[in-house]
């Protein structure tokens, strides 16, 4: 029996994450919140930028928790949980952590999800830009 083995996020690499999210975020005059968390949804860095909306710091974690759930990024599952859709109402389960807007992305390690990121502050394609910036540092970690 072979064991299953991912390419884990530490801290440092989470602070390197949350560091370049932050930039990019600077460089689109965005406050955001940053959160990246592990393959179990579980949170190893955050950061509220100076200015950054009060909700983002949960919208953030729950972004990248329902990245890591779902293994998709949040902003695809907008119209699946739309009245009518495959989904709708999956943003009401798991006590309400489920969102289902741009800004959250897995991280992927070939097959296996290793964490997700999750951005919340700016709209949503400042969200989701400045949630790539993170993927990218972890995918460029990963190799």
């Amino acid at each position: 029996m072979s064991r299953v083995s991912r390419y884990e996020i530490d801290l440092d690499l989470a602070l390197l994450m949350v560091s370049a999210a932050r930039s990019a975020a600077e460089q689109l005059d965005a406050c955001v919140s940053i959160a990246v968390v592990d393959a179990g949804g579980q949170l190893i860095a955050f950061a509220r930028m100076d200015g950054a909306e009060i909700a983002g710091p949960v919208l953030a974690r729950d972004k990248a928790y329902t990245a890591v759930a779902h293994r998709t990024d949040t902003g695809s599952l907008s119209d699946l949980t739309a009245p009518g859709g495959q989904l709708a109402g999956m943003y009401a389960a798991d006590g309400g952590r489920y969102i289902t807007f741009a800004g959250g992305i897995p991280l992927w390690d070939g097959s296996r999800v290793s964490g997700g990121v999750g951005v919340s502050g700016g709209t949503a394609e400042q969200d989701e830009q400045v949630a790539q910036v993170a993927a990218q540092t972890f995918d460029e970690a990963a190799r």
